[in-house]
């Protein structure tokens, strides 16, 4: 490694020395960054930086960390709890850079580079959270500091500190930490693994159609994209891929069923095929390791074990929710499928079997037909930028706080654009980047991120950088981007997330933002997709691209009264993924069984279509599997259950009501995990959540 190299270079000639301190000035994580609000300089950040800078951040930390142990002084909240808070602060800076990137603008060279440095960021996590010397000093604070004296967030700082070392292995055995870091360090690299498996099986496929006749049925939106991306790839006639501007309209209007079929199959087969992208051995792998990491530590399975610190606190609790939900829907989307199965037979005839690659087309013709409501007819309205003022002044109304683009704010992509958030009175809040369009670097999905999180120190309150990044509908040659229905929930979910980071108010830099129990961070995210189908939200931006018209109140309209179609078969598609993951991680002994078999199982009370051999979606489902949801995705459920009890009030009061918005922003958005999450959303609603506002909201109690 280079800076092993310049270790060496000191004992050697001036030269050598020399050269390595050359090398540390043109790199730019070794410096703070001079830039609009010290956001990251991606014009100058070079791959050959990241390694060196890594290690040297790496070397701080631990000098940091060796620092708090070696304190002649007796171990206090301050000088161990706080201090190990605000540690590693260039590491933290080359480390978001370099895995942001790696998921949205990621190369070859990128992946292996991760595969290398992501073993020894697991060995530095390990030596310090498995450090004798550290942990009897945040043992000593937790157990005999005086909570009185301690705000309510420090106290919340102080148990998080330490369960942070005993559940990552402080309290084993000198024989059991040895095991611990053979396990976490292998994990690792198993999880990094998967998701690069499933980013090249998405972009090796592409599917090539040169007879147009097979097309009919194809909105031209989707056509005159599909020509543009076989023009890019050299092809001729139209170019169809597995990303979801492109699968998702091909599934839902080509009339050609044996096309539909065969881009369903690429798609739920991409990463169980006989290649080098399989994922069937290390999802066996990464629920093992996953299952002995706990197990190690006192658990009985890795659902115990990350659901003690979560809202739902225990599986029982999860699984209640999950049949609670499934007893209530089921009947209602056993209904929408027999009504989807009697509208494809109605053209197809009366043998005709309803299956997988059907369900988008044929629930798509029947929603035209009820609702005389398609995606073609809401996409003109729908342009990004026109979406982009429309989200933007949603938090305006709400909050008072506005979006300025900064050009001069260095971007990763030509497709990313910068914005400075400023708050109601003026001040700086806050920087958001938004990057919309897929490519080949960036992996499939939709996320917001952190390219620094917020924090108090000396002082002065350290803003946030946060990032939006969606999979949209591309401009073409003719037409600008324009966004179905659905991209445009997406982005209200992502900016929801934004607001959660941008508005964070917390002292450590650990406790502020989307940093919380993952069964509460939905809550953010997910009221802000209420706003879509209101009158008054949608009279803001959705202005037709070519005629300037708004958006038609009879159009308003039929969205409203199409909100619902098909919302049980919605809810119940999730509940699938919830049981396959409680399936997964609730296990008590090790798997090595057919991973398919095991995932029909699981989630066989859900299934309303006819199953199709081959297919599988556990070796493809990043979140439970490498993207932090293990025992966890019960949380988009969790969380809509908040989220549609807290949007209630504001329809009770007003959707732009100042005191309500007012009143989510201080004691939801501003808190991070400053509080207990109960005891914010009390502070909040007055009350506890029920399924009974979603239930509601959804149609299915009157």
């Amino acid at each position: 490694m280079k800076l092993a190299v310049c270790a060496l270079a000191l004992a050697g000639a001036t030269l050598n020395l020399t050269s390595c301190m050359d090398n540390k000035n043109k790199n730019p994580f070794f410096s703070e960054y001079k830039t609009p609000h010290a956001t990251a300089p991606f014009n100058k950040i070079k791959m050959e930086h990241y390694e060196p800078a890594l290690m040297e951040g790496i070397k701080q930390h631990e000098a940091e960390v060796q620092a708090i142990i070696n304190n002649p002084e007796a171990p206090t909240f301050e000088n161990t709890i706080v201090a190990l808070d605000y540690a590693g602060s260039m590491l933290d800076r080359v480390t978001t850079v370099f895995f942001n990137l790696n998921s949205a603008e990621t190369s070859d060279e990128m992946q292996a580079l991760a595969q290398k440095l992501s073993p020894v960021l697991t060995e530095h996590s390990n030596n310090i959270s498995l450090n004798e010397k550290l942990f009897a000093r945040v043992k000593a604070v937790y157990e005999t500091a005086d909570r009185s004296t301690l705000s309510t967030e420090q106290q919340r700082l102080l148990q998080k500190s330490y369960d942070g070392f005993a559940r990552n292995g402080a309290n084993l055995s000198e024989e059991d930490k040895a095991k611990y870091r053979e396990l976490t360090t292998e994990l690792s690299k198993t999880t990094l693994a998967f998701s690069q498996n499933m980013l090249k099986a998405t972009n090796s496929y592409a599917l090539n159609v040169t007879d147009s006749t097979r097309l009919a049925g194809l909105p031209e939106s989707t056509l005159e994209a599909a020509a543009q991306t076989a023009k890019e790839k050299g092809q001729e006639g139209w170019t169809f891929t597995l990303h979801a501007p492109s699968y998702g309209p091909l599934m839902m209007y080509c009339e050609d069923r044996d096309l539909r079929r065969e881009l369903y199959m690429a798609f739920n087969t991409q990463n169980v095929q006989d290649n080098e992208n399989n994922n069937e051995e290390l999802v066996k792998k990464i629920v093992n390791l996953r299952l002995a990491i706990a197990q190690l530590l006192g658990y009985q399975s890795h659902a115990d074990y990350i659901l003690e610190n979560r809202m739902a606190e225990n599986a029982a609790n999860v699984n209640q929710l999950l049949d609670q939900l499934l007893t209530a829907y089921l009947p209602a989307a056993q209904e929408e499928v027999k009504a989807v199965q009697e509208m494809a037979a109605s053209t197809e005839g009366e043998d005709f079997v309803l299956m997988p690659w059907d369900w988008s087309f044929y629930s798509e013709k029947l929603r035209s037909a009820k609702y005389s409501l398609n995606d073609e007819m809401v996409r003109p309205y729908f342009k990004l930028e026109n979406v982009t003022k429309g989200v933007f002044g949603l938090a305006t109304r709400l909050y008072g706080i506005t979006f300025v683009e900064n050009k001069k704010i260095s971007v990763f992509h030509p497709d990313v654009k910068a914005y400075d958030v400023l708050d109601k009175d003026g001040s700086y809040l806050a920087v958001i980047y938004t990057d919309f369009f897929p490519r080949a670097g960036k992996r499939s999905g939709a996320w917001m991120t952190n390219f620094k999180e917020q924090y108090k120190k000396d002082g002065v309150d350290s803003r946030p950088h946060v990032s939006i990044t969606m999979n949209f509908t591309k401009p073409t040659d003719t037409k600008p981007a324009l966004l179905t229905q659905d991209e445009v929930e997406t982005f209200l979910h992502e900016f929801g997330h934004a607001l959660h980071g941008i508005f964070a108010a917390t002292t450590y830099p650990s406790m502020g933002g989307t940093n919380v129990y993952r069964d509460f961070v939905e809550l953010p995210s997910q009221i802000m997709e209420n706003f879509l189908p209101k009158k008054e939200f949608l009279a803001t931006f959705a202005y037709h691209y070519e005629t300037g018209e708004l958006i038609p109140d009879e159009l308003i309209e039929r969205i409203v009264r199409a909100q619902n179609y098909n919302v049980a078969y919605a809810c119940i598609r999730q509940l699938s993924f919830g049981l396959l993951d409680m399936a997964w991680y609730s296990r008590t002994t090790p798997f090595d069984g057919d991973v398919k078999a095991y995932e029909q199982e699981a989630w066989a009370p859900t299934q309303l279509l006819p199953v199709v051999e081959g297919t599988n979606m556990t070796t493809r489902f990043g979140h439970i599997m490498s993207g932090g949801y293990s025992a966890g995705y019960y949380s988009y459920k969790w969380s809509e259950m908040l989220d549609a009890d807290a949007f209630a009030l504001f329809d009770e009061k007003g959707i732009y009501n100042e005191a309500v918005a007012t009143a989510f922003r201080r004691n939801i958005l501003e808190k991070g995990s400053s509080e207990h999450p109960k005891v914010l959303y009390r502070r909040f609603r007055g009350q506890d959540a029920t399924i009974d506002a979603m239930m509601k909201r959804d149609g299915i109690v009157k």
